[in-house]
């Protein structure tokens, strides 16, 4: 139920010294309540008048409200510190994601992220709202109890001090069992959902390739691993709450069954075995809340270590450097760089499927290259070589495994740095376009831009009849659930969002036209050349018509540079390039 990572997080310490505060104001509450009640009830018994009871009486009610508003008062700060955590984890998730966002993916699967982003941080904040009361109520409640019972009741005080470390030992035998249910059925989860995600999004190769069946099984297979791990984890909370219960049970039914024996022969008075009656069960309580709580946190403990996992991968963060702006004299340098993608478990063959073979983790082997100034920089490769691998660790998104870089006067191991993500503009295939308006999608870079600077910027991106098709112009929402778009809009909107910011002198384009059709793409090309004038310029692409542009050519073969240097004496090799040509022109890839 507890995690380490709990005690990492910020203020933990201040506030768990805040809840065992009001623990111990909570233990005296029910010593007081216990006490009143007793006494009372006592005098009664003895012959009192109620009217006299009044002062005794209004010590319980007191004490009762008063434990009453510390819980409240608990419950209110613990959801406003809980709140505040869970949104800084989500801070500095998504910062993680966005930041390296192919890594993480790779990593953990893209299920299993957005579920951590969404529901995950939800249940962190639920869990850190449960657990951390419980941990020092459980410690702090029983103990002044246990000495007011031996205070009232040196008989009754033993009884409860044996059954205490019982519950606790069948709580750690139980607990250990539901945990590790519980962290099956998470990963079942998360398996779960990786392969339906990853089925759907290739779903039309799958058919074509005529694999759609095999993934279906996998799916199945993969929703009956969970299935059975939730139910096994279902029985052992209903088992192991029943048996916690029960022990705390018997040990109030021993110390009920002694005080009236006691009371029966005489050897005990009234009102130390009704305050030590009324004691009992409190003593209880807490460790019975905390069982009973257990299985309901057992989530947003997975969850939060999830979270933290992915958080934890910036604790190797390499140190940050100051990135000088790009300019004409500046370098940047990349030496023996090499990449790999981490393979999940989900995505492995499964039994008796392909054979059995070993997927490759390697996508970038021993790259090296140097550019200077404004340089525009052709990658080009066959698919799966490592075009779009590479333009990702160009543009930060990825952090080598080996090898160093040099850039604009300073040496990284990653260029995962702020100070040189300010000065790039990346533009993928795909293009991201937010639910907002137009006009908000192509002022993502510059916010404040005018409108002088967003006409210009329509205009030459060729975005003036979109606008007049719109029904609402610029003001029309667009992106996910808003108007849809073709994929040559959309790159018009990214070269529009470029174009607002001329201060970028770096620009990524990871094949930005695959998906466009021929006369779109020369129709885009016309447009984009221009922007490239006087900025260092990385272009991913299998369009070859594209190198005739370049001033430098990186050629990639299964993750390694095959060759490199100018079109001409690329091309007067008679090398890798001239092979890369031919084939495309054969028609041998896609």
């Amino acid at each position: 139920m507890i995690d380490r990572s709990l005690f990492t997080l910020p203020k933990v310490g201040m506030v768990m010294g805040i809840l065992l505060v009001l623990a111990l104001a909570e233990a005296a509450c029910v010593l007081g309540e216990a006490y009143a009640l007793a006494r009372a009830i006592t005098n009664l018994w003895e012959g009192g008048v109620l009217a006299d009871q009044a002062v005794l009486v209004a010590v319980f009610a007191a004490c009762f409200i008063g434990k009453q508003v510390l819980v409240y008062g608990r419950d209110t700060f613990l959801a406003r510190f809980s709140r505040q955590r869970a949104s800084e984890l989500r801070d500095e998730l998504l910062k993680r994601v966005f930041s390296a966002q192919r890594g993480v993916v790779a990593e953990h699967g893209s299920a299993a992220v957005t579920q951590a982003a969404l529901d995950g941080i939800e249940q962190a904040e639920t869990y850190l709202g449960l657990i951390l009361p419980k941990i020092i109520g459980v410690v702090a409640i029983p103990l002044p109890i246990l000495i007011a019972v031996f205070i009232y009741d040196w008989v009754s005080g033993i009884i409860l001090l044996v059954f205490f470390p019982v519950i606790i030992f069948f709580m750690i035998v139980l607990g250990r069992q539901a945990s590790a249910r519980a962290a099956a059925q998470y990963e079942s989860y998360n398996a779960l959902s990786n392969h339906f995600i990853d089925t759907l999004r290739g779903i039309d190769t799958l058919k074509v390739f005529g694999r759609a069946k095999s993934f279906g099984a996998r799916i199945f297979q993969s929703s009956e691993d969970f299935r059975y791990a939730t139910v096994e984890t279902l029985k052992t909370a209903t088992l192991s709450g029943a048996v916690l219960d029960l022990v705390a049970t018997l040990g109030v039914a021993g110390v009920s069954l002694m005080l009236g024996f006691r009371l029966i022969d005489g050897i005990m008075t009234l009102f130390p075995a009704l305050a030590t009656l009324v004691l009992s069960p409190e003593y209880f309580k807490p460790i019975r809340e905390f069982a009973g709580d257990f299985h309901a946190s057992l989530d947003g403990k997975n969850a939060l270590k999830s979270i933290t996992a992915i958080i934890a991968n910036d604790a190797k963060e390499i140190a940050p450097v100051d990135v000088e702006p790009w300019d004409e004299s500046s370098k940047l340098r990349l030496d023996n760089i090499a990449y790999s993608y981490p393979v999940l478990e989900s995505d492995k063959p499964a039994a008796g499927e392909d054979g059995g073979a070993t997927l490759s983790r390697r996508a970038l082997e021993d790259v090296s290259f140097r550019v200077q100034g404004y340089t525009k920089v052709g990658i080009v490769g066959l698919s799966g070589s490592g075009k779009s691998t590479l333009a990702n660790l160009i543009g930060g998104f990825a952090r080598p495994d080996e090898g160093t870089i040099g850039v604009a006067g300073t040496r990284t191991a990653s260029l995962q740095q702020p100070s040189w993500q300010r000065q790039l503009l990346y533009i993928p295939q795909n293009p991201y376009l937010f639910h907002a308006s137009l006009r908000d999608n192509i002022r993502f870079y510059s916010p404040d831009a005018d409108d002088e600077a967003m006409a210009e910027a329509i205009s030459v991106t060729g975005l003036d009849d979109l606008v007049k098709q719109l029904p609402d112009g610029l003001d029309t929402v667009i992106g996910e659930g808003g108007r849809g778009l073709s994929g040559g809009q959309a790159q018009r909107i990214a070269l529009a969002r470029a174009l607002l910011d001329p201060s970028r002198k770096v620009l990524i384009f990871d094949e930005p036209t695959a998906h466009l059709d021929i006369e779109t793409e020369l129709e885009l090309k016309e447009r984009m050349l221009p922007l490239m004038e006087g900025k260092l310029v990385f272009f991913a692409t299998h369009r070859l018509h594209w190198l005739a542009n370049m001033d430098y050519i990186l050629v990639l073969e299964d993750g390694r540079v095959a060759e490199q240097g100018t079109l001409d004496d690329l091309l007067a090799r008679n090398g890798k390039l001239v092979e890369l040509v031919a084939t495309m022109n054969r028609g041998d890839v896609a």
